[in-house]
């Protein structure tokens, strides 16, 4: 099988391991804390209410290993204590475990210097974070339509006030999102509307909790089989991105 059909965390898991056995990790035991945080210790407190971390749709989990910080958004938290060699034995079957590696994923590659941007942006950052990224957009790629997977209010915003309302759609899976307008935009259904969204666009933005979700390879593929331009935004994409080469962006992150 290519490599390119393998999904994306199992390519992952088998690099992360490469890197454990160069970096002679598998020597010690290296312990691994991961911790659900509150909307504040998370994202601070912005002006904004509607982030879904704060209306408590979603949790970011921290793993702590090494004595540096990973983090990863998840609907299904639960703390977890273990050595390294746990985290990448518990499997890659629920959001839980998967959401456990990545966080603990993360943690590594920002102690090895691999990665930044692997802890989330805090009270006002978020809203400068969603200019940048519509800026990133702007500039790469001109006056394009742009498909939003995952509703992020503030990206939303800030990508309806550059592109335009009718050029503009996004998908999410919260069915309290489904079928309401959002800065004059209609919210598709992410389980049906995916590749209508993505077929409709010249540039797919999408967030790295699909990684966690396990709707993340569905997407790539659509993407890579239309030839279409993205961006993969958020803290929970860091290491993957950085080890499977998928460009990521990530204005505002934080390392620690």
């Amino acid at each position: 099988m290519s490599n390119e059909h393998v999904p994306a965390l199992e390519r992952t898991l088998g690099l992360f391991r490469e890197i454990i056995e160069k970096e002679r990790f598998d020597d010690i035991e290296i312990s691994v804390r991961v911790v659900p945080l509150t909307p504040e210790e998370a994202i601070g407190r912005p002006w904004r209410q509607d982030f879904p971390i704060i209306v408590g749709k979603e949790r970011v989990i921290e793993a702590d290993a090494l004595g540096t910080k990973g983090q990863a958004y998840t609907d299904s938290p639960r703390e977890f204590e273990g050595t390294l060699e746990d985290v990448l034995n518990l499997g890659l079957a629920t959001n839980q475990s998967r959401a456990i590696f990545i966080a603990s994923l993360n943690a590594v590659l920002n102690h090895l210097g691999m990665v930044t941007g692997t802890v989330h942006c805090k009270d006002e950052e978020p809203e400068q974070c969603a200019l940048e990224i519509a800026d990133v957009v702007s500039r790469r790629f001109g006056a394009v339509s742009v498909g939003l997977i995952g509703l992020n209010p503030a990206i939303a915003e800030r990508l309806v006030e550059r592109f335009g309302v009718d050029d503009i759609r996004i998908t999410d899976l919260d069915p309290d999102n489904v079928g309401r307008q959002r800065f004059g935009v209609e919210i598709w259904d992410g389980k049906d509307r995916t590749e209508d969204l993505i077929d409709a666009s010249k540039v797919v933005v999408f967030t790295g909790t699909t990684l966690v979700n396990a709707t993340f390879d569905e997407i790539w593929q659509l993407i890579q089989t239309r030839m279409k331009h993205y961006l993969v935004y958020g803290i929970t994409a860091a290491g993957v991105c950085r080890l499977i080469g998928i460009d990521r962006i990530c204005p505002c992150g934080r390392t620690s």
